[in-house]
């Protein structure tokens, strides 16, 4: 029978990762998403499961213990906001680099520096564009309900496994607080050392014995031909994922002249900002990429056929817009509209907007 509870965004990923056989949980405290930490030593998972939830000393050990257990092929994660996921980031490269499966989440906050607890989108280039150094990507998930926090948990473990690769949780503060009804997960258990063999005995450090040689697991590499091999192998993952994860959603863009392009929170609000234009005689529509890497450029590409212009609307000075530009390739116009420091955009502000950005503008 599905079980159904009033939560938090931040209390339903902690749910979520304990109910999909996560191993293991390495964070350390940040508004506005403490709660998953706290919720997670509420619950005490490692009576019910072994799961083990560890207060780490800092940002960096706790995503160095990640690339621990990690590497021993186990589901492992750890959550920030904006500034303490800043703190990850030669980490978060290291595992990029050695092609390890991880979660990360981002309760983002206003920036830059320290900023305000209040939310944001204003971590896009950091989260799709690799973040830390060198070729890399992450595959970035944009949820906008407490419903996908709970589901992108067990879709981010899962893609993380199927591609070697870190996945990352960007939400933000409005996603994080809110309290929605969610339909929580089976349980699932954690995998067996037997059952980790078999899908990471390739390459996790799971020990050598008479059936099997040792792993070493680095991201160093002094043979200057030999890293380009392996950027090059990178580059065709990536080419992959791009081919075989996209996801988004678009509402009323059939007949659309006009089509707002926003993802996680800003994308609720546009939903409104729909049902707004629409009233006022625009046939306007929405499109929300899910996956933020690989980004939906194909189905923006298509959409220049018949759409007039572009709004993407992010609580930021202006990030996504780039990627919605790259893919229109000046076919038709685009604009940004943003709200910055942890300000809101309402829907009125999104429609006139539109009005005066795309529809006179044009």
């Amino acid at each position: 029978m599905a079980e159904y509870r009033l939560m938090k965004g931040n209390e339903v990923i902690a749910e979520a990762a304990i109910r999909c056989g996560c191993d293991g949980y390495f964070g350390y405290p940040i508004t506005p998403q403490s709660e998953i930490m706290e919720t997670l030593m509420m619950r005490k998972p490692w009576e019910e499961t072994g799961m083990v939830v560890l207060q780490a000393e800092s940002e960096v050990s706790a995503i160095n213990m990640v690339y621990g257990g990690a590497s021993c092929g186990k589901k492992v994660m750890t959550s920030s906001s904006s500034p303490g996921i800043s703190l990850k980031q030669e980490g978060i490269t290291y595992i990029a680099g050695a092609e390890l499966p991880c979660l990360v989440v981002n309760v983002v906050r206003g920036g830059p520096g320290l900023g305000t607890i209040q939310p944001s989108q204003s971590d896009y280039f950091q989260a799709v564009k690799g973040g830390g150094h060198g070729d890399y990507h992450l595959i970035v998930l944009a949820p906008a309900s407490v419903q996908e926090m709970n589901d992108f948990v067990e879709l981010g473990f899962d893609l993380a496994f199927k591609y070697r690769n870190p996945v990352m949780i960007l939400s933000d503060g409005v996603i994080g607080q809110m309290m929605e009804k969610v339909q929580l997960s089976e349980f699932k258990p954690r995998w067996t050392d037997e059952e980790i063999k078999k899908i990471s005995g390739t390459w996790a450090t799971t020990g050598k014995t008479p059936d099997r040689n040792y792993h070493v697991i680095t991201s160093l590499e002094l043979d200057s031909a030999r890293q380009e091999k392996f950027n090059h192998k990178l580059i065709e993952k990536y080419k992959t994922i791009t081919e075989n994860e996209v996801r988004y959603e678009t509402f009323d863009c059939d007949d659309a002249d006009y089509v707002l392009v926003a993802y996680g929170s800003s994308s609720r609000i546009c939903q409104k900002a729909v049902t707004l234009a629409r009233e006022k005689g625009f046939k306007v529509g929405l499109l929300r990429p899910i996956t933020l890497f690989p980004y939906p450029s194909k189905v923006i590409q298509d959409m220049t056929k018949h759409v007039k212009g572009f709004l993407a609307v992010e609580m930021s000075a202006g990030q996504m817009v780039e990627d919605v530009m790259l893919a229109v390739n000046g076919k038709v116009p685009v604009e940004h509209y943003g709200r910055l420091g942890g300000m809101i955009p309402t829907p009125n502000e999104v429609v006139n907007a539109l009005e005066e950005k795309i529809i006179k503008g044009k």
